[in-house]
């Protein structure tokens, strides 16, 4: 506290942060003890015409209109703030202002391939919004998420780098246990066809007659169909084609288009059978049904715990009220 004239001011800290103006790809550091302070140094390092006045902050990511101190000191170093002119207004746009921006940003971080740095983004907005949706992400997601560097991850999310270390870490066991839940499948495989080889699953073969005739009334009928273009990305074809048990690398919407893809076209477009198809549909039809069921459970126990965090205080009013008539 500084003493003047008999009244005490308050000395604020200066927070540093990053000024750019809209649509440029240029920005500019700067330290500021309020929205105040930064507007000026905003018309004064971007040459902002004074008669342009009043200059609006708004964050760069998502155009957030920044006017209040209390916020402002909130918000983590180096947060990037967009100066807008009284004849200006922020703009997203996915090919134009919005990725440009966000490209550079990757540019910063030195990475080659500018579509990762907007990637990570995308799928950290998605846990934002619900952290329960790390079941339904693919495994590639979840490994862009644990490879993004931790200190830009932490101001994405707005949360402490202690934090997101953490959730990496958490992100890191979701990979591992589909990893295990591939290799213990695999196994069970190997097993299976173990037993099938020395005649110890005769119903196997019975199974098999059944899908063939399925596989002849989807040829006879399918043939037509297989020239026909499916709904799935070639990304998506070749997490099917060279991946074991591929349904525990797809994201649930990849999932969902899987499950619901024409049989006859898939197996066309995999040079699979169909009896492999069919299989491996069910498989990604029974672990979409699994993680709806788990995301659906979490959002149950978050929910029933906050019911029972306002209980206490409750039940507190209705003592004191018995109290009183002694």
């Amino acid at each position: 506290m500084e003493v003047a004239g008999g009244a005490e001011t308050e000395i604020r800290p200066l927070k540093p942060c990053l000024l750019r103006r809209n649509h440029s790809r240029e920005q500019h550091g700067v330290a500021a003890s309020c929205l105040e302070e930064l507007r000026n140094k905003a018309c004064d390092i971007l040459a902002i015409d004074k008669s342009l006045a009043p200059i609006t902050l708004v964050l760069a990511e998502d155009g957030t209109i920044v006017d209040d101190d209390d916020y402002f000191l909130c918000l983590p170093s180096n947060t990037k703030f967009v100066a807008l002119a009284s004849n200006e207004k922020w703009t997203y746009n996915n090919s134009d202002g919005g990725t440009a921006w966000i490209s550079q940003e990757s540019f910063d971080v030195d990475e080659t391939d500018t579509g990762a740095g907007l990637r990570w983004r995308n799928v950290a907005r998605q846990l934002k919004e619900d952290v329960s949706s790390i079941i339904l992400l693919s495994e590639a997601d979840l490994q862009v998420l644990i490879d993004a560097p931790c200190s830009d991850l932490a101001q994405e999310l707005r949360q402490s780098c202690v934090t997101v270390q953490g959730l990496q870490n958490t992100l890191q066991q979701v990979l591992d246990q589909r990893e295990e839940a591939r290799q213990s499948k695999q196994l069970l495989e190997l097993y299976l066809q173990a037993l099938e080889k020395e005649g110890g699953i005769l119903s196997k073969q019975q199974e098999s007659q059944t899908v063939g005739d399925q596989t002849d009334a989807v040829d006879t009928g399918g043939n037509r169909e297989s020239s026909s273009t499916i709904a799935l990305t070639s990304q998506i074809l070749t997490v099917l084609k060279e991946k074991p048990a591929p349904e525990l690398s797809l994201s649930s919407q990849d999932l969902e288009l899987v499950a619901k893809e024409d049989p006859g076209a898939l197996a066309a477009a995999l040079s699979w059978d169909a009896e492999k198809t069919v299989t491996v549909q069910q498989a990604c039809n029974q672990e979409l049904s699994l993680r709806l069921q788990q995301v659906q459970s979490l959002r149950s126990l978050r929910s029933l715990s906050a019911r029972k965090s306002s209980l206490p205080g409750e039940r507190q009013e209705p003592k004191r009220a018995r109290q009183d008539p002694t």
